[in-house]
């Protein structure tokens, strides 16, 4: 897996002040995307244990609340198993931590894949420029779903995230 970035502070990405991961890899190609240069999965940075250190001593600190993965897709191919196996090391290690993930694609499609049962928060959907709104709460686009991950699958159905 590559990156481009790992944003430190951030307050846009999530609840709380949070440690962003931007990976490498996305196939939607969104009309008027904010990180273009990050569709190109050999492009950025290859993610290694000296990176992964970077995230969990951010994690570490007790006035960060959690990562977020965004990109690119951290549901690409050239993403999905690392970003499950850090999904997984970072709920055992930060178990109070939230974990949120950016994707292009839907819930539905994601729901039965192994790393929600690790997530908090998914922000679905491809952004569309024609749907933008500035005042929307952590998406780009109405279109976009804030998803309360452990409720839906309690539930069986989307349950939307409220700030």
């Amino acid at each position: 897996m590559r990156f481009h970035n790992i944003t430190k502070d951030d307050m846009l990405n999530g609840d709380g002040l949070r440690v962003v991961l931007w990976v490498a890899g996305c196939s939607h190609y969104c009309e008027d995307c904010q990180n273009p240069v990050t569709w190109n999965p050999d492009n950025g940075v290859l993610f290694d244990e000296k990176a992964k250190q970077e995230l969990f001593e951010e994690l570490g600190k007790s006035y960060v609340s959690g990562i977020t993965f965004s990109g690119g897709d951290p549901m690409h191919p050239a993403n999905e198993r690392e970003i499950l196996g850090l999904a997984k090391e970072i709920r055992q290690k930060f178990p109070n931590k939230t974990i949120w993930l950016y994707t292009g694609g839907l819930w539905e499609g994601m729901k039965d894949h192994e790393i929600v049962r690790y997530l908090d928060v998914v922000v679905d959907g491809e952004y569309v420029k024609q749907l933008r709104d500035t005042k929307l709460y952590w998406r780009g686009s109405a279109n976009q779903r804030v998803i309360d991950v452990q409720k839906s699958l309690e539930i069986g159905s989307v349950v939307l995230h409220c700030k």
